[in-house]
């Protein structure tokens, strides 16, 4: 996140309206909604994620234990059991 002088982007009325609320203060604005874009969705890292744990998602139903399911993933036992019991992919088939 970088600073910006606000006398060197907003006109000045704008200026005096935000006074009115908070003065010499740094204030965040963040993005409007339509510009977020989630984590991870630039670099694939969110798509990689989602592969893996779909991938252990099943796994887990083709009857590997969470145990190995760690050792294999390289991931705690919590965040396996996280992986395996969110969403509707709860159950064994």
């Amino acid at each position: 996140m970088k600073y910006t002088n606000a006398k060197k982007i907003l006109p000045d009325k704008l200026i005096i309206e935000i006074q009115k609320y908070v003065q010499g203060e740094t204030i965040y604005i963040p993005k409007q909604q339509k510009e977020y874009q989630h984590w991870g969705s630039l670099s694939g890292g969110r798509q990689w994620l989602d592969q893996r744990n779909a991938e252990i998602r099943q796994a887990y139903k083709n009857n590997s234990s969470i145990e190995q399911l760690a050792e294999d993933y390289f991931l705690s036992i919590e965040t396996i059991k996280k992986i395996v019991y969110s969403g509707n992919n709860s159950e064994r088939n």
